[in-house]
């Protein structure tokens, strides 16, 4: 089985971006981008306090920790903000369309449902085969009547989410930079080092913060392989999809984004050694999970 990169398809990828490659546009453009993304969020988020009234103190403690499902709801679909302000960036900056940051439309889907079931496929495997615990009894959160009324909007929710960071990092960051550089060291590692810092949070992970921030640089870098060898971003999005439904709707840690999770997890945030032990876990899935989707869109 041939392992070696096939990126000819990133070249149609990264069309789009090469008539405005200049890297003053891109610095120009992630300002603009940083810019419409806090004013957005400030927007939407002074919107949801304004029509929330007396109850906006609550709302904003179970926002704090995404404790109930109307507050994962309201942070999950946040994130179509981040798409919009990228949207308008690549229009203004870029003057090219927001749609060209989803690759060769031929691909996105048919590569994003041929992923997905590689996912499922996987998921289920896992499932099957032990352990068939994380070190202690998983506790029920959601009724399941519930958590099934509830799916079909969790999904979509989830869906925005990996879908915005998506477009943002292995779309905007990814196309512009390959558009002015030809070296992977640079579109495929600067984008996912800035993936990574976005989610070193060491007031939530404690000690364990490096470990986390480097399991979602490496997590950028292989989206971004998947990326270049599809031509598209339906890959990149599936992975990031299925991998967020599992720590997110399924089994969740019962002090973080919790309120939507069907099981919480024996350990919580702050149990650094029982995160820290399960750590290699995620590594070792997160490779298996990339095997699998190279496996699915190779042509």
């Amino acid at each position: 089985m041939n392992w070696r990169p096939d990126y000819s398809a990133h070249a149609a990828f990264v069309a789009p971006a090469r008539s405005t490659s200049a890297l003053w546009r891109f610095f120009l453009g992630l300002f603009v981008a940083v810019v419409a993304y806090v004013a957005l969020n400030e927007l939407y988020f002074q919107t949801v306090y304004g029509l929330a009234g007396s109850a906006a103190p609550s709302l904003h403690g179970d926002l704090l920790k995404g404790a109930t499902p109307q507050a994962m709801y309201l942070l999950l679909f946040s994130f179509g903000t981040m798409a919009m302000a990228v949207a308008v960036t690549v229009r203004i900056v870029h003057r090219r369309s927001a749609g060209s940051l989803f690759g060769l439309p031929g691909r996105l889907w048919p590569s994003f449902r041929a992923v997905s079931g590689a996912m499922l496929l996987l998921g289920v495997a896992l499932a099957v085969l032990p352990p068939w615990d994380m070190g202690g009894e998983l506790t029920p959160n959601l009724p399941l009547s519930r958590w099934l009324l509830l799916l079909p909007l969790s999904l979509l929710a989830v869906l925005v989410q990996v879908s915005a960071e998506e477009i943002v990092f292995r779309g905007y960051v990814q196309q512009q930079l390959a558009a002015r550089f030809n070296a992977p060291l640079i579109w495929m590692v600067l984008p996912s080092a800035l993936f990574a810092a976005g989610h070193y949070l060491p007031a939530e992970a404690g000690e364990n913060a490096l470990m986390v921030a480097l399991w979602a640089g490496i997590f950028g870098i292989l989206m971004a392989d998947l990326t270049a060898r599809s031509g598209s971003l339906g890959p990149a999005i599936a992975v990031h999809l299925w991998n967020n439904v599992s720590a997110i709707l399924i089994v969740s840690l019962p002090d973080d984004l919790s309120g939507l999770a069907l099981y919480l997890t024996p350990f919580s945030m702050d149990d650094a050694a029982a995160l820290r032990s399960w750590l290699p876990v995620d590594f070792a899935l997160m490779l298996v999970s990339w095997l699998a989707a190279r496996l699915a869109i190779r042509r």
